[in-house]
């Protein structure tokens, strides 16, 4: 039987979720009435989708995605980055305003006409679906003359 203090932090964990949920939600629905987003193809679908992908980089749960966070994943995605290459990913998704990326932040990069280094790993990987299956057999045979 788990102890009182192991039911404590699932409750309180499940409430802390629960609280980011509706937070996440909030701001979804400022850029579902925001006019200048009307024009933008499946909005409600496509703002569910990066609310699950946000939750996933929010690894410490605090409701921002901080530099190791942000590491973490793109190491996880397949795209290793250092430290500088990570801050500067932040700082062009904040305009410098932040060391971490939020919510709103990560939406706006998302739903934005401008391409950035972590908006197009993120197309990526969601083109992708997340298909980690490796290719079987053997490598295919090539000559000299198919190398670039």
């Amino acid at each position: 039987m788990p102890s009182r203090q192991q039911v404590q932090g699932g409750k309180v964990f499940g409430l802390l979720k629960a609280q980011q949920e509706e937070r996440l939600n909030c701001i979804n629905k400022e850029f579902l009435e925001d006019e200048k987003y009307n024009d933008v193809d499946e909005l409600l679908e496509n703002l569910e989708s990066f609310k699950k992908k946000y939750v996933e980089f929010d690894l410490n749960d605090h409701g921002d995605i901080d530099l190791m966070s942000l590491k973490q994943m793109l190491e996880k995605l397949g795209v290793p980055k250092t430290h500088l290459e990570v801050k500067k990913m932040i700082t062009e998704v904040t305009g410098g305003s932040s060391e971490t990326i939020s919510y709103r932040d990560f939406v706006t990069m998302m739903l934005g006409k401008r391409s950035g280094v972590l908006k197009l790993i993120m197309m990526f990987e969601g083109k992708n679906g997340g298909n980690d299956e490796k290719p079987a057999g053997p490598p295919a045979k090539r000559d000299i003359s198919s190398l670039p």
